[in-house]
């Protein structure tokens, strides 16, 4: 399995910024993926970090909208079935978000709970506008936030 995705990172690097698009795009959705190899790698071979940072985000925000749309849906049996995302959690997630709106999209990049806002947020039917614009917000920070921490970390090493 290694091998594999080994192979489709390199495949998706080669491909840049539409390599880099839809590795977010599997990366913010239910696929446990990382885009952050795959941007860090091209921003290392050259090519601009700015459109690296917005590749990453769009596609970040279109995988996390296919969760919102997921609750949008409302088939808890899918959602578990496919999202791995247990009732029990988008319940808690929904008592949370109760009261705080889409702009809790912005949230969604978090690691582990990030799906569960984004299916809850669908299913409590917030607006989708406020929940796209939020939930891109919040990816591009951490994706600027990312990218910050890369290049001081090879600025360290050099």
């Amino acid at each position: 399995m290694d091998a594999f995705v080994d192979t489709l990172i390199q495949l998706l690097i080669d491909w840049g910024y539409v390599g880099l698009f839809v590795s977010a795009l599997l990366a913010g959705s239910i696929v446990p993926f990382s885009s952050e190899l795959v941007m860090m790698a091209l921003v290392k071979v050259g090519l601009s970090p700015a459109i690296c940072v917005l590749a990453a985000t769009l596609g970040n925000t279109a995988g996390g909208m296919t969760c919102y749309y997921m609750g949008r849906l409302g088939r808890t049996d899918w959602i578990e079935k496919y999202f791995k995302v247990k009732k029990e959690k988008i319940d808690r997630m929904q008592r949370f978000l109760q009261g705080k709106g889409a702009l809790m999209g912005f949230f969604a990049f978090l690691p582990f709970v990030g799906e569960a806002i984004a299916i809850a947020l669908g299913f409590m039917r917030s607006n989708v506008w406020l929940t796209t614009l939020s939930m891109f917000v919040g990816k591009l920070v951490r994706y600027i936030a990312m990218l910050m921490a890369l290049q001081e970390a090879v600025s360290l090493v050099s």
